[in-house]
């Protein structure tokens, strides 16, 4: 990522900051608002709730861009998620390898056991005159 795309980058979020500010500064005055003693006034009351809204609307999208932004052009910096995926991934591989051979061997023990005793009875030894 080159310096001139950082600066932005620092820039757009730099005004995330101001906005979140923004957003308590805004949600501070509605609660003033209806803590008033003569009531809330509706209009001042839904104003600001707008204002919220778009606010955190505005945010939420920011962060999103720079958060995509972020990831295409290098991974976050120590995640193993994706060497920990790869691993598990083998894991299962083995397992179910292991688990086949297991399978073969059962398949194959019985048949093995069964050529040698017939194989050793059919030879005789010298002692068998």
């Amino acid at each position: 990522m080159d310096s001139q795309t950082q600066n932005t980058s620092l820039q757009r979020l730099q005004n995330v900051e101001k906005t979140v500010v923004r957003v308590l500064e805004v949600a501070g005055g509605v609660m003033d608002e209806l803590s008033n003693p003569t009531g809330p006034r509706k209009e001042f009351i839904n104003n600001h709730c707008r204002d919220f809204m778009q606010m955190i609307k505005d945010i939420q999208f920011t962060l999103r861009n720079e958060i995509k932004s972020a990831c295409e052009y290098r991974p976050f910096e120590k995640s193993d998620y994706t060497c920990r995926i790869a691993n598990e991934i083998c894991l299962s591989k083995l397992e179910h390898i292991l688990s086949q051979l297991d399978l073969i061997t059962q398949a194959i023990t019985p048949q093995y056991h069964h050529a040698h005793d017939s194989t050793v009875s059919s030879t005789s030894s010298p002692m068998d005159f």
